[in-house]
């Protein structure tokens, strides 16, 4: 199957799935956990009957601030209370209001990070993912030494961020999904899988143009595709249907971390076939160069 002749038509599903997230991002951002902006989140057990106005109007109340109430999905009776950074004693004021006014109220879990070092990690996270990009360049360019190689494959590593960064900010603004430190840790893993499964197709063109020094690259792409698309596809269902039970089965602490690593999976498993090589064949037929040279 001639792959690469419907390269227009990967490009345009790729703008399809990029547009309405870079839209989003432009517009409304990323929405930030106490991980990146600082604050307190306290995790209660209330009774069924307690609405999120109520509990809000309690705390503040308590602490003289409106905090941020979030149910838990798939649990009732628990809530997330999100305020600024504050103290333990703070935290047991709020617990002794609620327990006055509520009667059975049950603390699951509280965490408190302060402004400065929400930013700390917020300016290490961005100068991690610049240099995990200058290095995958680096070496890339290095492996092939050719700088279309290289660059094709970040643009094809920055198409995977793009989705996955506009998925996460259309469910913070439509679902209050917040990104912290692991999504962080979701988003490198998806640009390291990213680039290794673009890296098995390029030197496969490689070994190809050994083999076939005289024939069209288009063509060498293609045959290039065809002998690794089994093997790609294989590799990365097993991955996704693991992904896809713990994000089903597993518990709310992973629950969005599991959804990150599975949509950039995907988004992975599709550029590097569809996109990081139909943007190699385009660099090529613009740079008029011969399937040999170096």
């Amino acid at each position: 199957m001639n792959f690469m002749r419907f390269r227009i038509l990967y490009f345009l599903l790729s703008l399809l799935v990029l547009v309405p997230g870079v839209y989003s991002l432009a517009r409304w951002g990323l929405r930030p956990s106490i991980d990146f902006r600082g604050g307190s989140v306290l995790t209660v057990v209330v009774p069924r009957e307690v609405s999120d106005q109520q509990l809000a109007h309690l705390v503040q109340k308590a602490v003289g601030e409106e905090p941020a109430i979030v149910d838990i999905e798939g649990k009732s009776q628990q809530r997330e209370i999100r305020l600024s950074a504050i103290s333990l004693s703070g935290k047991e004021k709020i617990l002794q209001t609620l327990r006055e006014r509520l009667g059975s109220v049950r603390e699951i879990q509280f965490a408190s990070l302060g402004p400065a070092l929400g930013k700390e990690l917020l300016i290490k996270t961005i100068t991690g993912l610049i240099l995990a990009t200058l290095g995958i360049l680096f070496y890339i360019s290095l492996r092939f030494r050719e700088r279309s190689f290289g660059s094709c494959a970040v643009l094809a590593m920055l198409h995977d961020s793009l989705v996955l960064l506009g998925v996460f900010s259309l469910l913070g603004h439509f679902s209050h999904v917040e990104v912290g430190s692991l999504f962080v840790t979701a988003l490198l893993t998806v640009l390291s899988f990213s680039v290794h499964d673009t890296v098995v197709v390029y030197d496969r063109i490689r070994e190809l143009r050994r083999y076939y020094p005289k024939l069209d690259f288009t063509a060498l792409a293609n045959l290039a595709v065809t002998q690794t698309l089994t093997r790609s596809l294989n590799n990365s269902m097993t991955i996704i249907l693991v992904l896809t039970a713990l994000f089903l089965l597993g518990g709310p602490t992973i629950h969005w971390f599991s959804f990150a690593l599975l949509v950039g999976m995907v988004s992975g498993t599709y550029s590097s076939i569809f996109t990081a090589v139909p943007l190699l064949v385009v660099w090529k037929k613009w740079r008029k160069q011969p399937a040999g040279d170096k």
